[in-house]
This record gives C-alpha cells, structure tokens and sequence, in this order.
C-alpha cells in the first residue's frame, strides 16, 4: 500500500504539481485581478471547501456576505475583492474573523446576522463596525490558493507551499512577523502555485503582491528578498493591488483596436474587478460572468513568427496587438520598478 501511495504522489505532481507540463509556460504580468482592497473571510478549513464556496447553501455565512457585497457593489467606493481563508487559530485567525487590505485591521467572529451593518459601516461608508472592535493586525501576511474542490492544481500545489513556509517561517524565527494559510479561488488555476504576499514594500507602504508559478525552493526567496528587503520577484509576479489599472485599461483598448474580445484566445488573460465587486473566492463575481474564468488563455509564448504565414489577416494583426499589449505592460512595469 505505501508503494501506491508513493506512487500516487508521483503522480498527482506530475499531473498537477510541481512537474507538470505547463508550468512557466505563460507570461504572468498583468494577470492578476485590478482592484484596491481585498477583503478576507475566516472560514473552516480549505479540504472542505465545495467548489463554489459563495454560492453553497451548506455554507450561509460566505454565501450571505458575498450576495451582501454583489447587492451593494454600486455604493462600494473601492474595488474590492472578497476571497475566503482557512481558520488557523495558531496564528490568531478563527471562524467568522475578516481581514481587510491594505488597512491591516482585523474584525473578529462576523455571524450572518452582522453581515449588513458589517457592510454598510465597514466597506460602504469606511468607518469602524458599529457591532464590533477593530484590532490592527502587523507584519506580513502570506495567502496561498489551496481550493482543491475548485482546481486540483491548486489542491496539490497549496498545501506543499504552506507547509514549505510554515517550516521556513520557524526556522527563521519569523513566528510574529509572518503568517501564512490557505485561500480559496483567486483567479488562474493554470499559473498554481499561486501566493498573494500583503506586506510592507521599500516605502513602509502594504502592497498586496500576486505570484504565480511558484515552488518550494522559492519560499526562502519571498522570506529572504520580498518581505524582508522588499523587493518584487519579477519571474513569478502577476500584479499588485492598486496597481496597473490604467495600463490594463490601455492594453484591453489595444487588444480591442486589433479586434480582439474575451472569447478569442489571442486575448491577454486579465482578471478585472467592478467598482465595489467581491470576486476571488471559489471563482464567484458579481462584476462579470463567471463563466469567463473557464474562458482565461493558455496562450504560448514565441510562436508568432511560424505561425504568421498559416494565418489569416485578421489573425495576424490580433496577434501583434496582443504582443505588443504584453511588451507595454512590461515597459510599464520597468518604469515602476525605476520609480522604486
């Protein structure tokens, strides 16, 4: 039997983890959602998690708050994104507990009869719970996508990294400065590993850093370079909140001109969010159709120049604006860095 299960674990990272195929296989820049505050739910743990936690019956609590926020997206100032993480009552996060980024505060135990004046008070109006304390939270704060009811990627690729850090994370004696646990869907399954890192940046200022594609060897490079000096692992960055909406507007105004839409799989994959919508968490939008997720591209790269000649014209042309989309972004993302 424990041959098998060796055997299965060969398997599964292969197939899903680490080793699989399509790994590095995609430009990560610009995909990551455009939004300006990421709220989280504290609940239960991810191993039962259905796929669509948001929509699950069996669980009000995220089904409640989620139709709340799509209910009252029209007078949320800021984009927000709502995702769910697990309880990890080690480092102080229990069921019904919601965090909220970049202002670092914590609300504890939210219940299904609080979520309207939670709403109302906290992310419509931006002033303290009327039902409940604010507690400012410090330090660094590691999510990693673990949804394996939702994507089996994820499901392989999420715990490994949480362990890998959580052991990093002890034997750097980093215990009360980083936290890390588990989170639902936060959009492209395909670039698992998937972290999101909210923690202070050269300025002292919370970003809130998406990457993609990342293993265990990379753990000591996000402790090392990112959250103790920092600094952006350009390789295995997606995007960062707050960041990029203007030059995602511009490239989807480019990839538009050239006569590219959301169904055509020359198109940039970039998660968007509406004013005031709660997308992220097992795959739920209140801003679009989230079927559109299934609609993301797996677009390889430097295939153009082979290819242009079994092409039709209109084919061509979408492709280059999509290049040339891809290079503007990195430009842009040159220029940040310099700034910085």
């Amino acid at each position: 039997m424990a041959g098998n299960s060796e055997d299965e674990i060969v398997s599964d990272d292969v197939k899903f983890g680490f080793k699989r195929a399509e790994m590095y296989e995609l430009n990560l820049t610009g995909t990551a959602t455009i939004y300006d505050r990421h709220v989280f739910l504290c609940y239960k743990s991810h191993d039962t998690w259905p796929s669509h936690l948001e929509s699950s019956d069996s669980d009000p609590l995220p089904k409640l708050f989620a139709a709340t926020l799509k209910a009252r997206k029209d007078d949320i100032k800021l984009k927000t994104v709502l995702t769910i993480c697990e309880v990890r009552e080690d480092i102080g996060l229990s069921d019904g507990d919601v965090l909220i980024f970049p202002e670092m505060i914590k609300y504890r135990s939210l219940k299904e009869s609080d979520v309207d004046a939670f709403v109302e008070d906290v992310l419509v109006n931006g002033k303290p719970w009327t039902f409940g304390p604010q507690e400012p939270i410090s330090g660094a704060y590691v999510f990693v996508c673990a949804h394996n009811n939702r994507d089996r990627r994820c499901g392989v690729c999420g715990p490994t990294l949480i362990e890998e850090f959580s052991k990093a994370i002890e034997s750097k004696d980093l215990k009360n400065e980083v936290y890390v646990t588990a989170c639902s869907h936060v959009g492209g399954h395909k670039y698992a590993g998937n972290v999101i890192i909210f923690s202070a940046d050269k300025e002292g200022k919370i970003a809130g850093h998406w990457y993609g594609y990342v293993t265990p060897n990379d753990v000591p490079v996000f402790l090392d370079e990112h959250i103790k000096e920092g600094k952006v692992i350009e390789r295995l960055w997606r995007g960062q909140m707050g960041l990029h909406a203007e030059i995602t507007d511009k490239v989807n105004k480019q990839s538009v001109s050239n006569g590219t839409t959301a169904d055509k799989k020359e198109n940039v994959p970039v998660e968007t969010a509406s004013q005031g919508c709660c997308q992220g968490a097992a795959g739920f939008s209140c801003c679009r159709d989230a079927s559109a997720e299934g609609k993301e591209v797996e677009k390889k790269q430097g295939r153009l120049p082979t290819c242009f000649r079994k092409w039709d014209k209109p084919e061509v042309f979408t492709a280059i604006g999509v290049v040339g989309a891809v290079a503007f972004v990195a430009v842009a993302y040159g220029f940040y860095k310099k700034s910085h």
